[in-house]
């Protein structure tokens, strides 16, 4: 072997290969630092708003509306807490979330829904990011919905409003929608006071959805208000239990009854029939729900006579003492009868009130101005709102004009040519116990006594109070408005219901007064629309349902019955008409 074939090889550096290399290297290295530099100094906003697409996320609180309860601490509203179920089809696509349908079967029976209406809102569009599957479910529905493991289905906390008092104070307290808004009654009056708004804070979530970082407070919130209405459940269970077996056993189409504290004004109860159940949406009746007390409005009938006595009396055109002739029963006015129900003769003011005689009655209307007449009517709360600042109510009717015949005169006397609620029939039964007093009506409790208006002496007031005691003795019409131990002033009404043309077939029987009137406490209106068969007067439908009203709630409030002392001092007062 030759010395050439044995000598190594040294290797040969190749400077251009080098150069290229490193040329390459450095050009690498310079466009990553340009990169750099250009995404962190020239342009950093890019990439950062990116990152923030993908992390930054708004989070609340979840605000419970606040509670509704009665004067002494009952609910009558209350928001529990329940889920809702939704669905990102996305996620339930991407995942092959249909791969087992026995698990979607199984969630359409909890939600007793169509298991292809649900997969139908899933199925439709695939890039959908939300769909509703079912709102408020409960607390135990929702586990069962979690432990199904269903890709793409969560649920969202959310709260339901719940009403434990059910129909009986339905119309009252309203209710509120699906999204816990207020729709109907107080619910939608106090809408604003009673929903609170969450705080909301800007956080950092990594990719599984947990906060790693607060960063911000976007919106401080408020929490939301409870409220505490006028109402005593205790009276207001027991006015409605009775208006409804008075509606069902007189075959009514309505009733309503309104109690009231004649020394604030305040609304102790406030019922209607028909009622509905709040916590149950299905079927949902809108005639139902409507608060007939505020806003159904019918003609009086003989509950305005008290009042346009106090008028005649406080404006002097007559006397307490006076006799007025009703013989025979009957009297022409202006080419038509007014009637009595019998030949009275002659007879005194009280016993105007006591036996209602429409005669009389239109002695004493005409003895004054019409226009003075219609201006107490108005002060004494007659075509105004009461103050109680609830949606639908209506101020009634007065007519409004320049000439009046004599017989239009006269059926103002006894409750016709007019229109008003029961609650302004309430409110006027309020002001004679109150010693001529008009308080604006409240519901909600007051922390103080409200300023009323004086609209007539305290004495005429107690002198008409007097009068109308009569009204539930023997003889007169109210004798089933009669309770033992506390006197009552009231009076009936029964007014036949105008129809195009005229006046039909049907009737309103009403029953108002005050009780107990040596200490008058409460004012009540109870009012039957309707009644069938041939008990429709209010002495026979409605005066029942006020005496065991009443009666329970001055039993309630722990008011005295009156003494044997006091009673025959009251009995002395009515026979000499002070």
């Amino acid at each position: 072997m030759s010395k050439q074939a044995k000598r190594k090889q040294k290797p040969q550096l190749i400077h251009w290969r080098l150069y290229v290399v490193v040329g390459f290297v450095c050009l690498l290295f310079t466009s990553l630092v340009g990169r750099a530099a250009y995404i962190q100094i020239i342009e950093p906003e890019k990439l950062r708003h990116e990152s923030d697409m993908r992390t930054l996320r708004t989070t609340s609180n979840e605000v419970h509306r606040g509670m509704i309860t009665d004067r002494n601490g009952e609910m009558l509203a209350v928001s529990v807490p329940v889920k809702a179920v939704y669905a990102d089809p996305k996620v339930v696509h991407d995942r092959n979330g249909f791969a087992d349908m026995r698990r979607w079967q199984a969630l359409a029976d909890v939600l007793h829904e169509p298991k292809e209406e649900i997969l139908a809102r899933v199925q439709t569009n695939p890039k959908k990011r939300f769909t509703y599957l079912k709102r408020q479910v409960t607390p135990a529905v929702a586990e069962y919905i979690k432990q199904l493991k269903l890709p793409g289905v969560y649920l969202k906390a959310e709260s339901r409003r719940y009403y434990p008092t059910s129909e009986i104070s339905a119309q009252l307290v309203g209710l509120t929608n699906i999204d816990d808004k207020g729709i109907e009654g107080i619910e939608s009056t106090y809408n604003d006071w009673l929903t609170g708004t969450p705080t909301k804070h800007k956080v950092r979530k990594s990719r599984d959805g947990h906060v790693v970082e607060r960063l911000d407070t976007v919106q401080t919130g408020e929490s939301s208000n409870d409220l505490v209405l006028s109402i005593d459940q205790r009276i207001q269970q027991l006015a409605y239990r009775e208006i409804k077996r008075a509606t069902e056993i007189n075959q009514a189409t309505s009733a309503s009854i309104v109690v009231l504290d004649v020394h604030t004004g305040e609304v102790l109860a406030m019922a209607n029939t028909p009622s509905y159940n709040p916590n149950s949406r299905d079927n949902l009746q809108s005639y139902r729900m409507r608060n007939r007390a505020l806003t159904d409005a019918y003609e009086p009938g003989s509950t305005i006579k008290p009042f346009v006595v106090a008028a005649a009396l406080e404006a002097g055109t007559i006397k307490e003492d006076q006799i007025f002739k009703t013989h025979p029963g009957r009297v022409r006015i202006g080419g038509k009868i007014v009637r009595d129900g019998r030949n009275y003769g002659d007879m005194s003011l009280g016993d105007v009130l006591v036996h209602s005689s429409n005669v009389g009655m239109t002695q004493i209307a005409l003895s004054m101005p019409v226009q003075e007449l219609l201006g107490y009517y108005q002060a004494m709360g007659l075509g105004n709102y009461s103050g109680i600042n609830l949606p639908g109510e209506s101020a009634g009717l007065i007519h409004d004009r320049r000439r009046w015949s004599d017989f239009e005169r006269a059926t103002l006397s006894f409750g016709y040519a007019l229109t008003v609620t029961p609650l302004q029939i309430a409110r006027m039964y309020a002001m004679l116990g109150s010693g001529g007093v008009l308080y604006p009506s409240s519901i909600l409790k007051l922390k103080k006594e409200p300023e009323g208006e004086q609209v007539i002496s305290p004495e005429v007031a107690r002198s008409v109070m007097q009068m109308l005691i009569g009204v539930t003795e023997p003889g007169g019409t109210a004798k089933k408005a009669h309770i033992d131990g506390y006197p009552v002033a009231g009076k009936t009404g029964t007014a036949r219901k105008a129809v195009a043309g005229g006046y039909g077939e049907d009737y309103v029987a009403l029953f108002a007064g005050v009780a107990p009137v040596h200490n008058p406490r409460l004012a009540m209106v109870v009012v039957v629309n309707e009644p069938k068969g041939d008990r429709y007067y209010g002495g026979d439908v409605a005066a029942p349902v006020f005496a065991k009203v009443m009666s329970g709630a001055l039993q309630m409030l722990n008011v005295e019955p009156i003494s044997a002392r006091e009673k025959v001092q009251l009995a002395g007062n009515v026979r000499r008409g002070e």
